[in-house]
Order: structure tokens, then C-alpha cells, then sequence
């Protein structure tokens, strides 16, 4: 089993940026891919970004390249979403996730382990 443990999330001006951090507990997560998901009120859940187990390779939604970046550091089992010129409709709980197959996520399917979420709310 592994747990997951979000942080940095808050309230932040539009334009504004974040850093949401995850850390995994339980086993090791550096073979495993990591992504985050977001939910909007109202709305289902989306991807946001997933890695692959080394961090060589990259997946983003749409909605968010070029103004987010994940990271990962596989030494302290640590994944983060770095998030820059935030907007209103990036408001949303983000969930960090991990499956031991990043095809999990190139195929819209669910990950195995989720975290419990971080709330982001970006003001207008």
C-alpha cells in the first residue's frame, strides 16, 4: 500500500504561482509513474500532469502546458507541480497519484493510489 500526502495548496491571485508537493509513503514510488488530477467543483476528475518513473518523460492537460510543470525526486519519493500564471479556472482539489505504469496514464485510465487532496483556489 502506498500513501500519498499533498501540500502548498492555498489561495492565490490570478497570475499568481504555486508549488503543490506530494510525498509517498508505505514503498518506494521510484519505479512507479506519478501525475497529479485536479476536480472542479461540480465537475469530474482531470488529469493535470503525469511523469514517468524517471521524470524523462512527460504528459500535460491541455489546459495547463506551458504554465505548469511537474518534477519529481525520486531519492526523497517526492513528486511536484510547480504552477505559474495562475487563473480562475485552475481553482480545483488537486490529487496527487502514482500506478506502476505510466501507460495508466496515457490511457485515461485510474491510478491505483490517490492522495486525499490539496485545495488551489486562484482569485479573479
Amino acid at each position: 500500500q502506498i500513501r500519498l500526502v499533498e501540500s502548498g495548496g492555498g489561495l492565490v491571485q490570478a497570475g499568481g504561482s504555486l508549488r503543490l508537493s506530494c510525498t509517498a509513503s508505505g514503498r518506494s514510488t521510484g519505479d512507479y509513474a506519478m501525475g497529479w488530477f485536479r476536480q472542479a467543483p461540480g465537475k469530474d476528475r482531470t488529469l493535470v500532469a503525469a511523469s514517468s518513473w524517471s521524470g524523462g518523460t512527460t504528459m500535460y492537460a491541455d489546459s495547463v502546458k506551458g504554465r505548469f510543470t511537474i518534477s519529481r525526486d525520486n531519492s526523497k519519493n517526492e513528486v511536484y507541480l510547480q504552477m505559474s500564471s495562475l487563473k480562475p479556472e485552475d481553482t480545483a482539489i488537486y490529487y496527487c497519484v502514482t500506478d506502476p505504469s505510466y501507460r495508466t496514464f496515457t490511457e485515461a485510465q485510474i491510478p491505483e493510489f490517490w492522495g486525499q487532496g490539496t485545495q488551489v483556489t486562484v482569485s479573479s
